[in-house]
């Protein structure tokens, strides 16, 4: 019996990054999800208020990968107070042909984190202008630093703004990303910085919208990554009104969990039957954006099936390591 790979977080780290290769591996999983045969359960989701924490289950069976994931992601939002990190987490690969377990990746969120710019780019390959240069940022924690980075993998950005609810931390983050071909401040006006922007990415954990309707203009893209719990919520359910185009990532999902949910509550959408998916836009089987000055908006709760192609990625990276793993 071959010996089951155990990765720590600075491991993967020096292998894997946000970078042209772990967008196509995150695109190519959406595609799949949209040809069928992928089986990917609810999330599990479990609560805990009074110690103000949640832990979130996901995996998906990719038919033609060689392993799948469950990954294991908790939430504790009174770390920071405690000196730790409000995420932590890791990741189970079993064989997709025995069953049995490939690999522990002990990736204290990492992975997910990779996994979840890398949406955030492939979104913005399918759904943005392709000379869109401007991006406005909300949000001034980690995701907002590489949601910035995933978009300059896929356009030509060049100028951005950074909006957050502390104003410290936007202009700390700002001064950080300013410089390599890159022009970024922060501002106080997150409807300066909504109508400025070719791109808008919301990455907040938000429970009353931050990013209103009548601050969108045609031509724009707006990606929604924080609403992955239900109760959470970035977008004024009125922006599905000013939308030409809303897509999922995966329905069943944003129904429950992401900006959806908000605005199927708000009466603003009744029916979700014809609503695209991401993978579908990807594949061809949904036009996606068909002229320059509509406005689209992709709403990303994150996926098993994102899971299982950043693990099962991570783990090739590391084959010839260990070629039994």
């Amino acid at each position: 019996m071959s010996d089951i790979l155990i990765l720590h977080e600075d491991q993967l780290r020096q292998r894997i990054h946000l970078d042209a290769e772990t967008i196509s591996v995150i695109e190519r999983g959406f595609a799949r999800l949209a040809e069928g045969g992928v089986e990917m359960p609810p999330v599990l989701s479990m609560h805990m208020p009074d110690v103000n924490g949640e832990v979130d289950v996901k995996t998906a069976y990719v038919p033609g990968l060689p392993g799948f994931a469950v990954k294991i992601s908790p939430g504790f939002f009174d770390n920071p107070a405690k000196g730790l990190p409000s995420t932590s987490g890791l990741m189970v690969v079993l064989s997709s042909e025995t069953g049995r377990v490939q690999a522990v990746l002990l990736d204290n969120g990492y992975l997910t984190d990779i996994r979840t710019a890398a949406a955030g780019g492939v979104a913005a390959k399918y759904l943005s202008r392709k000379d869109a240069s401007r991006a406005a940022i909300f949000g001034a924690g980690l995701q907002a630093r590489m949601q910035l980075q995933a978009l300059r993998l896929v356009r030509p950005i060049s100028e951005a703004m950074i909006w957050a609810r502390n104003p410290a931390k936007a202009a700390k983050l700002a001064a950080e990303l300013d410089g390599d071909g890159l022009s970024v401040r922060a501002e106080p006006d997150p409807g300066m910085a909504a109508s400025w922007a070719d791109i808008i990415v919301t990455t907040t954990p938000a429970s009353q919208p931050i990013l209103r309707a009548d601050w969108l203009r045609p031509g724009q893209h707006v990606t929604a990554m924080g609403s992955d719990q239900g109760g959470k919520n970035e977008l004024d359910p009125l922006s599905f009104d000013r939308a030409d185009l809303y897509v999922a990532d995966r329905v069943s999902q944003t129904r429950s969990l992401g900006e959806l949910e908000a605005a199927l509550s708000a009466g603003i959408i009744t029916d979700t039957t014809e609503i695209p998916e991401l993978g579908q836009i990807i594949t061809g089987q949904h036009p996606g954006r068909t002229a320059p000055d509509q406005i689209t908006i992709a709403d990303l709760t994150g996926t098993g099936v994102q899971d299982t192609a950043i693990a099962t990625h991570a783990l090739a990276a590391f084959s010839k390591d260990h070629p039994n793993a």
